[in-house]
This record gives C-alpha cells, sequence and structure tokens, in this order.
C-alpha cells in the first residue's frame, strides 16, 4: 500500500510538472507570437507610410469625377482607363467595393468595371512596397504582372460568357445615380502649391489608415499566432507538397492544389489586401508554392464579406458570378506566373525565407532610420489633417467617408480587433511574469 500510495504520488507529481511545462511553452509562444506580430508591423511600417503618401496625393490630384466620366462601355480603350484609374486608387477592397459600384452605377462597363476594382486592389503602389519587405522581387513582379494578367483573363471570361442579362439585372438594382454633374476644380498645380490641397491630403492620408488599420491589425496578429503555434504538418497537410525536397516545384497536381486551396483559406478570412500579406509570408516561409502563395495574395476581393457586400450592392447571382469569374482568373493567371519563373529559373528560393521566430526585428539599422523618417511624416499629414477639421468644424460641416464595408462586417471586424488587441498587449506582459 505504502509503495503504491508513493507511486501515485510520483505520478501526480509527473502530471503537475507537466501541466507546468505545457502552461510555460504557452506563454513562451504567446509571446513569440506577439513580438512577431508587432515586428512584421515595424517592418513594413514605412513601407505603408510612404504607399499612403503617394496615394493620398495620387487621389487628391486626380478627381474619381474625372475618371467616371472618361471611362466607356466596353473594349480595350475603356479596359485599360479602368485599369489606369483603379491603379491611381485605393487599395483598401471595402472602399474599392464602393468606388466600383459607383462607376458602374454611372454607366461603366461591366469589363471596365471589374478592370477598375482588380487594379485598385492589386496594382496599387503600397501593396508592392509592403511585398518587398516580406517576401521579394518576384512576387512584386508577380503582383504587377499577375494583376494585369488577372484583369486580361477576366476580361475575356466576361466576353466568353456574356452574362448581359445578369449586368441588366445589376444595373437595375443599383439604380441611377443622384446628383449628376461634374464639379470644376483646381488643378493639381494649384492644389500641389495651396494649404488646401495639402489639408485634403492630409485628410485623404488619414482616411486611408482609418480604412485599412483593422484589417492590418487583425492580419499581423493572424500572422504571428499562425508562425507560433501552427506546427508544420498542418501545412503540408493543407498544402499537399509543400515543406518537402522539391517543395519549390513538386509537380503539376501538387502545384494545381495548392493554388485552388490558397483562394480557398482566404475566402474564409475577414482580412483585405494589406493584412494579407504578412500572412502570405507565413505560407511561404512553411513551404508553400510560389503559385500557392500568389494565388492568397491575389484572393482579397473574393473574401467572405466581399461576396456578402457585392450580394448587398447586384444581387447573389451577380455576386456568385463574380467570386466565380475572379477565382478562376485566380487560379489561372498563379499557375501561368509559376511555370513562367520555372522556365526561366527564377522561382524563389526558400532558404531565402526566414522564419518569423529567427528575425531579429528591433536593432539599429536603415529600416530604424526610416520609421522614425516616415512617421515624422505621418504627423505632418496629421497635422494638415486636423486643420481641415478644424475648418469643417468652423463651417459646420460633418466629414462622412464610405468604407463600402456591411454593418455585420463592421461589427465582426471591431470584435476581432479588441481580441488582437488584448491577445499583444497579453503577449507582451507575460514576459514580464
Amino acid at each position: 500500500m505504502l509503495r503504491l500510495s508513493l507511486e501515485k504520488k510520483r505520478q501526480l507529481k509527473l502530471i503537475t510538472l507537466t501541466k507546468d511545462d505545457s502552461m510555460a511553452d504557452f506563454f513562451t509562444s504567446w509571446n513569440e507570437a506577439a513580438i512577431t506580430s508587432i515586428g512584421f508591423f515595424w517592418m513594413a511600417l514605412w513601407a505603408f507610410v510612404l504607399g499612403y503618401i503617394i496615394s493620398s496625393l495620387i487621389q487628391v490630384l486626380v478627381t474619381k469625377e474625372r475618371m467616371q466620366k472618361v471611362m466607356g462601355k466596353d473594349g480595350p480603350r475603356s479596359v485599360a482607363l479602368g485599369t489606369f484609374f483603379g491603379f491611381l486608387s485605393s487599395s483598401c477592397s471595402f472602399a474599392a467595393l464602393a468606388t466600383t459600384r459607383s462607376i458602374f452605377q454611372k454607366g461603366a462597363g461591366l469589363a471596365p468595371t471589374m478592370a477598375f476594382m482588380l487594379a485598385s486592389t492589386n496594382l496599387v503602389i503600397e501593396l508592392g512596397m509592403v511585398i518587398a519587405v516580406f517576401l521579394g522581387w518576384q512576387f512584386v513582379v508577380g503582383e504587377y504582372v499577375g494583376g494585369i494578367m488577372l484583369i486580361l483573363v477576366t476580361w475575356m471570361l466576361i466576353r466568353i460568357t456574356r452574362p448581359r442579362r445578369l449586368e441588366a439585372q445589376a444595373r437595375r438594382r443599383v439604380g441611377k445615380p443622384e446628383g449628376e454633374g461634374e464639379q470644376v476644380g483646381k488643378d493639381w498645380k494649384q492644389k500641389i502649391s495651396s494649404l488646401q490641397g495639402w489639408k485634403d491630403i492630409g485628410q485623404t492620408y488619414v482616411m486611408e489608415w482609418q480604412m485599412v488599420w483593422k484589417d492590418v491589425l487583425i492580419g499581423f496578429t493572424v500572422a504571428g499566432i499562425i508562425s507560433a503555434f501552427v506546427p508544420d504538418v498542418f501545412f503540408q497537410t493543407l498544402f499537399i507538397g509543400s515543406g518537402g525536397e522539391n517543395s519549390a516545384n513538386p509537380g503539376f497536381l501538387s502545384v494545381l492544389a495548392q493554388t485552388i486551396v490558397g483562394p480557398v483559406a482566404a475566402f474564409f478570412t475577414f482580412i483585405g489586401s494589406m493584412g494579407n500579406i504578412p500572412l502570405a509570408a507565413v505560407l511561404f516561409g512553411q513551404g508553400v508554392t510560389f503559385a500557392g502563395v500568389m494565388a492568397f495574395i491575389f484572393s482579397d476581393l473574393i473574401v467572405l464579406p466581399v461576396l456578402r457586400i457585392n450580394a448587398t450592392y447586384y444581387g447573389w447571382r451577380m455576386a456568385l458570378y463574380l467570386l466565380g469569374l475572379m477565382f478562376v482568373g485566380i487560379v489561372s493567371v498563379s499557375l501561368i506566373l509559376h511555370y513562367a519563373l520555372v522556365f526561366m529559373g527564377l522561382l524563389p528560393d526558400f532558404a531565402s525565407a526566414t522564419a518569423p521566430g529567427d528575425r531579429e526585428f528591433f536593432k539599429v539599422n536603415y529600416q530604424l532610420f526610416l520609421n522614425i523618417f516616415f512617421l515624422m511624416l505621418t504627423a505632418v499629414m496629421f497635422w494638415f489633417w486636423k486643420l481641415s477639421l478644424q475648418e469643417h468644424h468652423d463651417h459646420g460641416h460633418e466629414d462622412h467617408h464610405d468604407h463600402g464595408g456591411a454593418s455585420l462586417t463592421d461589427k465582426v471586424l471591431k470584435v476581432l480587433v479588441v481580441i488582437a488587441a488584448f491577445w499583444l498587449l497579453g503577449g507582451l506582459a507575460v514576459s514580464l511574469l
């Protein structure tokens, strides 16, 4: 009996020690996840600021009224103009949806409207900068070249399928625009040399951050959690052929499977284009192919909230048609890009991917000085924004900005933002215990 009692005590002690070790491992991983999330953001901060300053300059100097006026119904010129104006527009997925609806409502054809929407989330400057920071030049080239290819493939599919009845139903649903007539304003030289012009630029810059900060916070938080907690075997199971000896190009069927899984995985996120990039970096670090990562990046416009918003705007049949259109385009373009790089011998090497846990995020280097400089520019932009707010307040105007989001999506994002904030603060705090 005494021997049994001692054995039970020994087992209980082992169980207690195991539980203590498990808790210690969890807190260590929690701290690692929080530091990785914040470190990822620190790496990308200067690129975000520079990109949004350039985007704000373009948006203020080139008016939406002019864009909508010159875009036509269909044809190469209209698609090219839709692509160009999308390039000049915002990278926020939800804002792109609202602007796209406005352009479609004012009479632009389906093909140039789609070109605008795809360009406004895939060809913008700030997105390329953040991709360069996390993934390298091949992915930047893939983003811009693939974005143009995606527009061309989508245009071709629209011409093949000819959804005239769906388009007519969608036009009846969105109705006619209110308040026709273009506003006459100053040219870009007058705007950029005036205080009012810089007030508008500052206001646009702050609005850009207001549109994306939730996506960015959630995206970077999730990227840190995945890198710290999700084992390699999960990615190898989900993305067939990843993590092996030939994981860069594991064979056509495996590459095809990963290219299909990428958009499917992205569909169930609430994260926009900018928040997806750190997640894409984690996927690449786990051995997912170039095609799979590019398909994941391109999928910001087929996530669940976007589908629901499109259904609200155009009806479910048109929303599902657009979803299928973009899915086929994303898979085909990602495969073409992948095998083009294979043919040229330029496929990115996984050896160049640094595991998030092995990165030194906070050290004195060029990144530190770039971040300090662009934070100072952010302070200047906020000062112009404050001047703009004061001017609106003095004239008794309220400033409303349509993010294009639906109420349910906004509520879910707010809840996720609170959870992400507590997670990051808690992860930093456990290191002090």
